[in-house]
């Protein structure tokens, strides 16, 4: 036993030794790695940063075939790249440093309570979903519900005013009626919740998109292009139903075509529940991307 002692103790003396600081360090490193990646993934630097990871993996061919006009022009390109993605993030940037302002640190790491997050897409909410429509579709009631996938809107929430309310398509017709204070704009629908109302959308540029349709079908193909999200769009002038996704514009017919495009969004969201990482918050994840 005594050498077995020995010999186990030389083989552990060739191991560095890790101290209580060591392990803290590495607790803090991965913690902080693991919120500046959250916080990309539920902005548009997510997008951005998928480009940024094709032009390296181009750098790295270049280096490896030895490109060496390329890899010049790349260094060269370098330092203004670098003063480019502080511009093109500095709205994400400046807001992530006035969320870590207003919040408390240590309530928001060992909080568990993620009752807003946590309601998924149902079946009942589709029903809502779809018969609140079809009643809007009938009185040519204009409406524009963007229902929230994998990329957090969370931005555009911010622009309207917090409803927080279960899905119903009683309170979905009260929303979008006539004259109503919440009816000009769009809601955004995270799970089983409405999460706002009266938000703006991103106009899209999309010289296709025919000239019958007015701000509101715009708005709805903007939103598309700029995130994985699923818009149902009722026209006021027609009564026309369409959905929006992926720079799209799809035309509905009938409440069952609508539904079925819902079912297929939700059949999505329960295959990446179970691939979802939680992690202190009890975050979901959600890494599909609704495709036409």
């Amino acid at each position: 036993m005594t050498k077995i002692a020995e010999s186990l103790y030389s083989w552990l003396s060739f191991l560095p030794r890790i101290s209580f600081r060591n392990i803290l360090e590495i607790i803090i490193i991965t913690f902080l790695v693991y919120e500046i990646l959250f916080w990309i993934k539920n902005t548009r630097a997510w997008t951005l940063l998928k480009g940024i990871a094709v032009i390296l993996g181009f750098t790295v061919l270049a280096y490896l075939l030895q490109l060496d006009t390329i890899l010049w022009i790349i260094g060269k390109c370098a330092i203004i790249a670098t003063t480019a993605l502080i511009i093109i993030f500095q709205p994400e940037l400046r807001k992530a440093l006035e969320q870590l302002g207003s919040q408390n640190l240590i309530a928001g790491i060992f909080s568990f309570d993620d009752s807003k997050e946590s309601g998924g897409f149902t079946e009942k909410t589709i029903n809502e979903i779809v018969k609140g429509t079809i009643e809007m579709a009938k009185v040519k009631t204009g409406a524009l519900m963007v229902i929230e996938q994998g990329v957090s809107l969370k931005e555009i929430e911010r622009t309207g005013i917090e409803i927080n309310g279960l899905v119903s398509s009683q309170l979905l017709i009260n929303i979008f009626e006539h004259n109503t204070p919440l009816h000009d704009g769009a809601i955004v629908i995270r799970g089983n919740r409405i999460a706002a109302a009266t938000c703006y959308l991103p106009l899209s540029d999309n010289m296709a998109i025919s000239k019958d349709l007015g701000t509101r079908h715009r708005a709805a193909v903007g939103i598309s292009e700029v995130s994985d999200s699923l818009t149902v769009v009722v026209s006021e002038e027609t009564g026309r139903i369409s959905v929006a996704e992926g720079g799209w514009l799809r035309r509905i017919s009938d409440g069952d075509e609508l539904k079925k495009i819902l079912s297929a969004a939700l059949t999505k969201d329960e295959a990446d529940k179970n691939n979802r990482f939680k992690i202190w918050k009890g975050r979901r994840k959600n890494e599909g991307k609704a495709r036409k």
